[in-house]
């Protein structure tokens, strides 16, 4: 980018060039784990480019990727010369780094910072360790052309309801999962929850304070923003 200014003599406009170090983020542009971390993004305002991996292709497992991302999954992100990977530390990082009170996603307050990793460590350990797999056995799977294993869904899916009962309770009582402040917990949710109603899961809708919940955090303006693809943002 280059502005004009005028030099303090009072001789003729110059112009100089301000190097802006734009983030970089690496990943599928249907990946629910990118998602995830654009959506982030998005919530802070945070421009970012973005290079989609072409999974079908394999490129996640080329020697220059796995120098970056040593499993060969994404995403990752490089800012400014220093990358890290997996979705969730990312978003931590990212709430860390960000010095503006108004948008940060994770508490600051010792307990309730230990309440939101309580939420966090429940989004992954009950809900994503059950959802990602139902998901792949009625969404994925067909893309390949394999067969879906009706048993595991019919078992995938008593897990998860049992496990979104505990959730309506929680919900009954405050907002989002971690009190009554969006965190990060809430917004992990969104890239496998919306999922469910297309693979014909609909158990988050069938609680009303679970659909309270979630249909606030899938009508922000970051997940609008992703849920389809995620694109490159100036």
């Amino acid at each position: 980018m280059t502005l004009p200014f005028k030099s303090v003599c009072g001789h003729s406009y110059r112009r100089i060039i301000l190097i802006i170090m734009v983030l970089q983020l690496y990943g599928f542009f249907g990946s629910t784990c990118t998602k995830r971390v654009a959506i982030v993004l998005h919530e802070k305002k945070i421009p970012f480019q973005f290079h989609n991996v072409d999974l079908a292709k394999g490129e996640q497992k080329l020697a220059e990727f796995k120098a970056k991302q040593p499993f060969g999954q994404v995403p990752y992100i490089d800012d400014e010369g220093f990358t890290i990977f997996e979705s969730r530390a990312i978003a931590r990082y990212l709430d860390d780094k960000d010095t503006n009170p108004q948008t940060k996603l994770i508490p600051q307050d010792l307990k309730k910072r230990a309440v939101f990793e309580q939420a966090a460590s429940v989004e992954q350990s009950n809900f994503d360790y059950i959802a990602a797999p139902l998901v792949y056995e009625v969404l994925i799977k067909k893309r390949y052309g394999l067969e879906t294993d009706t048993a595991k869904v019919a078992e995938l899916t008593g897990r998860l309801t049992q496990k979104l009962d505990v959730y309506e309770r929680i919900l009954s009582k405050q907002k989002y999962l971690a009190g009554d402040e969006l965190t990060l917990a809430d917004l992990f949710h969104l890239p496998y929850g919306a999922l469910l109603p297309v693979a014909g899961v609909y158990l988050i809708q069938e609680r009303p304070n679970v659909a309270r919940w979630f249909n606030e955090l899938s009508s922000r303006p970051s997940w609008q923003a992703v849920k389809d693809k995620v694109e490159s943002v100036a």
